[in-house]
């Protein structure tokens, strides 16, 4: 009875043993030389530690101080959408999805190149007392030269309406993204737009 309880106790160890072997080499993948090498992790850590995400961010009030210039920038992590205005701005509303244009709502999607669109709003007119435009871009009219960015594909015009002035920014996908206010240069004041490049390592 001793020696069948031993043998029992064996084999049971046996199996976990080979068990255990089996699950260590389950999707190895085989070398030329035939020895088994365990398949790379995927760590799914954030690219370049970017924790942004993609849901809107909204802040700010309404100011009178015009835009006055929009300029790119390609960066190690992500591109760069500058927005100068000729006195204190801090208002804004970024999202994804439709973007009109200001006054008279015709969609900019059409219009826009990239596989995602990002609708920019900021609380800042462009114009200025008199209601004289303070950018050259006409409503549909592409605000920058995107050419070999890794993200940005359009910056689209979509007009200045009430205090209002929107863009329609177009990206080659859903992304992270992250918006802020910079103070400078002089008197002026920036709303920075930073696309990244891809969610993961």
């Amino acid at each position: 009875m001793r020696s069948t309880r031993t043998l029992g106790a064996v084999a049971a160890v046996m199996l976990a043993v080979l068990l255990t072997a089996t699950a260590a080499t389950a999707g190895a993948r085989p070398t030329s030389t035939g020895t088994q090498v365990a398949p790379r992790a995927v760590t799914g850590a954030p690219y370049c530690g970017i924790t942004w995400g993609s849901a809107e961010k909204t802040t700010g009030p309404l100011s009178s101080a015009p835009l006055t210039q929009v300029r790119t920038g390609r960066h190690d992590c992500f591109d760069r959408v500058v927005f100068e205005f000729a006195g204190p701005v801090s208002g804004y509303s970024v999202a994804y999805g439709e973007t009109w244009t200001e006054g008279e709502g015709l969609a900019l999607s059409p219009y826009t190149a990239g596989d995602a669109l990002l609708r920019v709003s900021l609380r800042a007119p462009a114009y200025d007392d008199r209601h004289v435009a303070t950018v050259p871009y006409r409503v549909g009219e592409h605000a920058a030269n995107v050419l070999r960015y890794s993200t940005l594909r359009d910056v689209v015009f979509a007009g200045s309406f009430e205090g209002y002035t929107t863009f329609a920014v177009g990206v080659r996908a859903r992304l992270p993204f992250r918006v802020f206010v910079l103070a400078g240069p002089g008197t002026h004041s920036r709303i920075v737009l930073d696309v990244a490049h891809q969610w993961q390592e």
